[in-house]
């Protein structure tokens, strides 16, 4: 397959995009295992270096694995370029910090992963970035809090971990307005179910180490653009920091690619089931699904998501105390705070993921002291709903 051919579907792409074959001709990707690259003469390696000729010089830079992960992500994103990174947080951190500098404002929606809004809050502002945090179903919040310094904004959709999803299309429009360049973090909905750079957004970044690797095996994030947003603005930082994608994470998440569509698929069937059953439960005082029509944004799901989702989140009378009960009650269903696995996973985000904000912060945002966050994995779905029922009698 070759890449500039992208007329085939997503499955075919995940399978077949970007793949380089060495002289020997391999079926299943190669996997270079090497800091550096030989050269045929001094000249040869000073028209590598100089970019004349093609070539790759340093695995700091560039690897064949790390290239063939790159493509497959670009054709399947639908994106002219791609870079990867060491983490999910790398890929993040990068995608921000390209695009910004000191006396620069950027534009968030409040609903972040911690770590994202940590970035954002603590580690940009130290350089003399500014910011806003806004709710991000509001648009006119994102109008108002334009700067004529702005040049980022920044979302998740759907959210971590309330599954809250926002318009890409109407928030793209007001950031092409104010000149600044929409970001978009796309793990929750995956490549699969939401194209976020169709909708006109300008960067995606992902977490490789959630569905697109998908087996709890290794880390990894990528970024997503245009060709000539990367060359401006990520190529140099990421060649001269360093947050290098290994070439063994590369080839591990090349072969999660080959999988992710039969994975998501089943993983998302199950959520929606799960969902439905559990819908009404007296045990809970909510629960939140992109693929139902109780969900609170149903219309912007409809109008930009193929799909709902692999993850639910619900909100478990008696709060933390309540919460726990339930946790501990689970035998199937693992407690971690990892999510897109083949195992079904769950986490309390209270006490992990956003533990670092405050109560208030965190009822803003509406998680709640009880709430929990479902990864729905490969598991026969009557198994896994079987152990939900069960550790929610104990509540």
């Amino acid at each position: 397959m070759s890449d500039d051919n992208r007329g085939y579907r997503p499955e075919t792409r995940l399978v077949h995009a970007g793949t380089l074959r060495s002289q020997f001709n391999e079926m299943s990707e190669a996997l270079y295992l090497t800091q550096g690259y030989r050269y045929e003469s001094a000249e040869d390696c000073e028209a590598r270096f100089s970019g004349k000729i093609p070539g790759y010089v340093y695995s700091r830079y560039s690897n064949p694995t790390m290239d063939m992960f790159e493509k497959r992500m670009a054709a399947l994103e639908g994106a002219e370029a791609a870079r990867s990174t060491v983490t999910g947080m790398a890929a993040v951190t990068n995608a921000l910090m390209g695009l910004v500098r000191a006396g620069d404002h950027i534009v968030a929606a409040k609903a972040l992963f911690g770590s994202c809004r940590w970035v954002i809050e603590d580690w940009l502002s130290r350089f003399g970035v500014t910011f806003t945090l806004v709710d991000g179903k509001d648009l006119e919040a994102w109008k108002k809090a334009v700067r004529k310094e702005t040049k980022v904004f920044f979302m998740e959709t759907p959210t971590n971990p309330t599954l809250e999803v926002y318009d890409i299309a109407a928030v793209a429009e007001i950031a092409r307005s104010a000149g600044a360049k929409l970001v978009v973090d796309n793990v929750f909905a995956t490549p699969l179910y939401q194209s976020p750079l169709q909708l006109g957004a300008d960067v995606v970044v992902y977490s490789a180490t959630k569905h697109i690797d998908g087996q709890g095996r290794v880390l990894g994030g990528v970024i997503l653009s245009s060709e000539k947003i990367i060359a401006d603005h990520y190529h140099n930082l990421l060649r001269q920091t360093g947050p290098t994608l290994p070439p063994f994470n590369a080839w591990v998440l090349l072969k999660g690619l080959e999988t992710l569509g039969v994975r998501v698929e089943r993983q998302t069937k199950t959520a929606g089931v799960i969902a439905d059953k559990l819908a009404g439960h007296d045990k809970l005082t909510r629960l939140i699904y992109p693929g139902r029509a109780d969900h609170p944004q149903a219309d912007i799901v409809k109008k930009q998501m193929k799909a709902g989702s692999t993850l639910i989140a619900f909100e478990i009378k008696g709060g933390k105390e309540g919460a726990f009960r339930f946790l501990n009650g689970l035998k199937l269903t693992q407690i971690t705070n990892n999510l897109g696995d083949a195992k079904t996973l769950i986490t309390h985000p209270m006490t992990t993921t956003h533990q670092r904000l405050t109560p208030e912060q965190r009822a803003e945002l509406g998680i709640g002291d009880g709430m929990v966050r479902l990864s729905c994995g490969l598991e026969h779905q009557d198994d896994i709903l079987e152990d939900l029922l069960t550790a929610l009698d104990k509540v």
